[in-house]
């Protein structure tokens, strides 16, 4: 069975996989989500790095799954650890030598952002509740509430320094109902970087926690 090793997006809460774990897990695979120093002015993409290859150890067979933020520290760990899989989920897919703080404006994100609000007929101005929880059980947002924490600085302005993506297998996993990386900029992004077409999964940008079963299946399929 594969070790499937969790990354989180922005603020580092290990806890935003937890509906996603039992399920990998009752299928007989052995599951690793990595809790990140995502509030320490003085961690970025080298301490991130070092706590997930430190999680992984000796294991093989590894599949490395990052959500959003995560994207940037995915490929710094297959360049320092044999993985078999890479899936990106809603994530940040960065070209060499760029950081977290840069991709905005490279990417064109704000303005694919703000052509689907108005597209769809949302909020333009960014609110939580609006681009990352409307698709989230009630409930299980609020239990959420107190994982919640605030990406500091330091990993925005570090360099992923990585030469190029590991030769192992790459998919990308883009929510359909993404307000925050809409899928349609997902898709055009994958394909200009990665050469690769996203896979669209029903679900927002946290789809982990919106539509854990449909996630886990796919992952399985990895």
């Amino acid at each position: 069975m594969s070790c499937h090793v969790l990354i989180p997006g922005a603020g580092g809460a290990a806890w935003y996989w937890h509906r996603v774990i039992p399920l990998l897990q009752e299928a007989g695979h052995e599951t690793i989500a990595v809790d990140l120093p995502g509030a320490d002015e003085h961690a970025g993409l080298p301490e991130y790095t070092r706590q997930v290859v430190s999680a992984i150890g000796d294991r093989d067979d590894v599949v490395i799954i990052a959500q959003s933020l995560g994207g940037f520290t995915a490929p710094l760990v297959a360049a320092a650890v044999p993985v078999r899989a890479l899936v990106l989920v809603n994530a940040m897919i960065p070209v060499p030598g760029e950081t977290p703080g840069a991709w905005w404006a490279s990417t064109g994100w704000l303005e694919a952002r703000l052509a689907a609000a108005e597209r769809c007929g949302y909020g333009t101005e960014f609110d939580p509740a609006v681009y990352f929880l409307h698709d989230v059980p009630p409930e299980v947002a609020a239990a959420g509430a107190p994982h919640q924490r605030p990406e500091a600085d330091a990993a925005f302005g570090s360099v992923c320094d990585f030469g190029a993506w590991p030769p192992a297998t790459i998919r990308i996993v883009a929510g359909a109902g993404d307000r925050f990386f809409p899928a349609p900029f997902q898709q055009v992004l994958a394909r200009d970087r990665l050469g690769l077409e996203a896979d669209l999964l029903p679900g927002g940008h946290l789809i982990a926690l919106s539509r854990p079963l449909v996630l886990a299946n796919y992952l399985l399929g990895v």
